[in-house]
């Protein structure tokens, strides 16, 4: 009795091990990878409960550990799908416009398990080691990139701002030895590696990104920022073991040869900033301040090799209990720089000649530089306020003209509080003016992210194809109506549709107060009329009358626009002529007879344009056969006409002496090829 069932159980637990076999070998090789300990720690506890077997108080505990491995296989499982169902699911609406996303195609998982040899092992963890070690192709478009880039721009302001006044103020360098040289060492560190990363820095090639490594290497040592970058790092600065560690700033000056890639940090940040004229200001500003921060330390420099307090120009003498301080001497100087340089003056007299010198050249230095700052200073504040100049100018220019024109009070209030609310809710900018310069693709998709939540709501965007939707999008004019204005009254000629992008929107009845139905975002209206649906009793006319109640945005699409667009997709037109109809014949304005009489015209005037057309093709051959026979009449009658006088000329010469009798010959051959003719 014992042996039977030994053996069925023994039969399970074998049965059980392989599913659990399969199911690990169906998993992915990522989950494999970090779940092989676990599976097989497992199949060592299966094991270890088929030997188990023979034990006779082993059936209760070897049902209890069959049970607890299975839930935990099922639990890895789990966890196995979870990860790798674990993706950022886009919009689908987008989705379907932009259409796949380039994603990059990894290798299907392996089918088999890699568990049970080390040659498999060996091969997995040498593919690990070369996916560890892959070389990594930054692109100056990346966000890490632009990271790098604020990472070794705070190190070159740091050279640029403070090198120089720990090389002039003797004071500051001497104070903070320790500071100075992990700060230096730690930038020194960042400029390497700043050289790796411009090695790694791929750049376009024919519209693709260059990723090989021995043609980036190759490129950027081709280049003079290269051998900069090299001057750059030289340990120059190790030369204070025999001048002395107060030298060491001045040793450290080729560390200012990075500068280019603190411009390249500015001109990538004004490029990605939402705020440009705002940080070219601050840009203007912290240059204005570099050069003060550098005159001013010049200035003290050159007063320490005339002498301190020597005269009434140069920087007075340190044992003066008022300027004996680091930070008055420095706040002494960086006032002298921008008096000087700002050319307001009224600073001491100059002395010696090499002070007059050393004076003009701050003047022309200040004349030159700060002309051009204030300048564009200017510039970039106009700028900034270009669209408010234009706006007013718009709204200056229409108060004359209605004041000109003597327009009522009324309807002048109405037309400001509309242009106020326009300028209230920046709507003032020309959307097609603004995104002119781009391709056609780049602006739908602008336009769709913008308006995304009003198209989503719009019942004919919702399943139109890719291509249309393109063709809508881009023909959409946004239009602003004030509160109390008709959009359209029943009975007008419609030649546009309209889609709510934001406001409530009221189908009222004759006197304008009665309301049927509000008209919310992403409510479209006005397709039927210009649809021309046949059958309709009011043709092109509208069909109901339509007000605002407040300020609506709406988009507007031209009729000829929408038959543009219609033009090459025919099922999304008998979709909107099939809802056309549909509401038609809700409210009782579509004739069915009228409808089936219209298709068979239709089908009538087909047949009569294939009926023409044949004709045509008869007519034109018949014609082309008319005109080769008439062709070759006429050729045989030339042909007969000289015949014909080459007869006569020669009945003339074998005449008689007798004229009466050749006149009278001749005039019978005539007579006779008169009749045969």
């Amino acid at each position: 009795m014992t042996g039977p069932v030994q053996d069925s159980h023994r039969l399970s637990v074998k049965t059980w091990t392989e599913e659990e076999s399969d199911r690990a070998d169906s998993t992915p090789s990522r989950a494999q990878s970090m779940c092989d300990d676990t599976s097989s720690e497992l199949q060592r506890m299966a094991a270890n409960d088929r030997r188990d077997l023979n034990s006779q108080n082993s059936l209760r505990g070897r049902g209890a550990l069959s049970r607890i491995v299975s839930m935990v296989m099922t639990l890895r499982e789990w966890a196995q799908k979870s990860l790798a169902e674990e993706t950022e699911r886009p919009d689908s609406f987008l989705e379907r416009f932009r259409g796949p996303a380039n994603v990059d195609q990894q290798a299907p998982p392996s089918r088999f398990s890699h568990t049970g040899s080390d040659a498999d092992h060996e091969i997995r963890r040498s593919r690990y080691k070369r996916k560890k070690f892959n070389v990594v192709v930054l692109s100056p478009s990346d966000d890490a990139y632009f990271h790098w880039l604020m990472v070794i721009g705070a190190a070159v302001f740091y050279n640029w701002t403070l090198l120089v006044v720990r090389a002039c103020f003797d004071e500051l360098q001497m104070g903070n030895v320790l500071v100075w040289l992990v700060l230096d060492y730690l930038c020194d560190g960042v400029y390497i590696l700043d050289i790796a990363v411009r090695l790694h820095t791929g750049f376009l090639d024919q519209g693709l990104m260059v990723k090989d490594v021995r043609r980036l290497r190759e490129a950027y040592v081709r280049t003079l920022q290269c051998k900069l970058d090299i001057c750059s790092i030289l340990p120059t600065d190790l030369l204070y073991l025999t001048v002395g560690i107060s030298y060491t700033p001045l040793l450290r000056f080729n560390r200012l040869l990075r500068l280019p890639r603190l411009f390249e940090l500015f001109e990538r940040t004004e490029t990605r900033t939402g705020y440009p004229n705002a940080f070219r200001i601050c840009k203007l500003v912290l240059y204005i301040l570099v050069i003060i921060h550098w005159n001013a330390c010049v200035y003290y420099s050159f007063s320490k090799v005339l002498g301190l307090g020597s005269d009434s120009w140069v920087y007075p003498n340190a044992s003066d209990p008022e300027f004996g301080s680091l930070t008055r001497s420095y706040i002494y100087c960086l006032y002298w720089s921008t008096l000087t340089l700002t050319t307001i003056g009224e600073t001491p007299p100059p002395v010696r000649d090499e002070e007059y010198l050393f004076l003009i050249f701050d003047f022309l230095v200040g004349v030159l530089i700060f002309a051009s700052i204030v300048g564009n200073v200017g510039s970039m504040i106009s700028n900034m306020n270009a669209t408010r100049v234009t706006f007013q100018s718009r709204v200056d220019t229409l108060k004359h003209y209605m004041h000109f024109r003597h327009v009522s009070k009324g309807l002048e209030q109405r037309v400001i509080r509309w242009f106020d609310y326009l300028w209230t809710n920046q709507k003032t900018i020309d959307e097609q003016e603004v995104l002119r310069s781009l391709p056609n693709k780049l602006r739908a998709e602008i336009a769709i992210n913008v308006h995304l939540d009003t198209l989503k709501k719009v019942r004919i965007f919702q399943d139109c194809e890719a291509g249309l939707l393109v063709e809508l999008v881009l023909k959409l004019r946004p239009q602003v109506f004030s509160p109390g204005d008709y959009i359209c009254r029943k009975g007008d000629v419609g030649k546009e549709m309209y889609i709510i992008k934001d406001g409530q929107l009221a189908v009222v009845g004759e006197d304008g107060v009665t309301q049927f139905a509000v008209l919310t975002s992403g409510s479209c209206f006005g397709e039927i009329s210009i649809l021309n649906i046949s059958g309709s009793k009011m043709g092109n006319r509208r069909t109901a009358n339509i007000r605002s109640l407040g300020y609506s945005d709406l988009f507007c699409l031209s009729k000829q626009d929408l038959m543009e667009a219609l033009q090459e997709f025919p099922h999304a037109r008998a979709q909107l002529e099939q809802r056309g109809r549909d509401i038609l014949q809700k409210e009782g304005l579509l004739e069915e007879i009228n409808v089936s009489a219209g298709e068979e015209l239709e089908e009538k005037v087909e047949r009569l344009e294939t009926s023409l057309d044949r004709l045509q093709t008869c007519l034109a051959r018949l014609q082309s056969e008319f005109n080769s026979s008439q062709l070759r009449l006429k050729q045989r009658l030339t042909t007969l006409e000289h015949s014909t006088t080459t007869a006569v000329t020669g009945s003339g010469f074998l005449s008689d002496a007798d004229g009466n009798e050749s006149v009278s010959g001749g005039d019978g051959v005539r007579s006779e090829i008169n009749i045969r003719l």
